[in-house]
């Protein structure tokens, strides 16, 4: 099995996909208004980093990735912390430290096993009422359905339907658990109308009470 380094240093589609900026800007739009200390989790080399800072100047970002690689090439304005993890199983950070935790296309790299644990080691880091919002592709999408294809090959290692990680959020302790659409369409459909197997990704928000 590959080390998630080995895994995921092979990802130059990254360095100019266009929609790595909106998903920030939906994230942006989703953040607490407290929110101040904010986690990037696979931040690659920082571009969704530097566009959700250019909307909330007032944030402090720590961004995590596990390619040492992606963290050396960030622009030195963009995150007040970097951080290299082998794995998301144990992060060196404080218990509730986080005011909110943003991981954008990450959890379908994790192994199946990790995911559970590392989505527990996210409630951890986070303040109470803190939240977690992640993006991760749609396998129940309908081009998916229609073509054969799904969401697990090259870097995706796992899946995730909406009502699996919507009950293992709330099992964690998640509270106010909510989905909506993300990826391509997400700036004119995906945040108004709930018909999520039109939508290649999707959003998740959960809180800690």
């Amino acid at each position: 099995m590959k080390t998630y380094e080995d895994l995921n240093k092979d990802q130059e589609f990254y360095l100019g996909d266009l929609f790595t900026l909106e998903r920030y800007r939906q994230f942006a739009r989703h953040l607490p208004n407290h929110a101040k200390n904010v986690l990037d989790v696979g931040c690659h080399i920082g571009r969704g980093g530097k566009e959700i800072k250019s909307i909330r100047k007032d944030l402090i970002l720590y961004g995590l990735d596990c390619v040492q690689d992606f963290l050396d090439k960030i622009p030195t304005d963009v995150y007040s912390h970097k951080i290299y993890v082998e794995s998301t199983l144990n992060i060196s950070l404080e218990n509730s430290s986080m005011d909110a935790i943003v991981a954008g296309e990450f959890i379908e790299h994790l192994y199946p096993q990790d995911v559970d644990k590392t989505l527990r080691e996210f409630f951890r880091l986070l303040k109470p009422g803190g939240s977690v919002l992640l993006t991760t592709p749609n396998p129940n999408y309908l081009v998916l359905k229609l073509t054969g294809k799904g969401v697990i090959g090259g870097p995706h290692v796992s899946e995730h339907y909406i009502s699996n990680l919507r009950k293992q959020l709330k099992e964690i302790g998640f509270s106010k658990v909510k989905f909506l659409g993300s990826g391509k369409v997400s700036r004119i459909f995906g945040e108004n109308f709930p018909l999520l197997l039109m939508y290649g990704s999707y959003l998740a928000i959960a809180s800690k009470d």
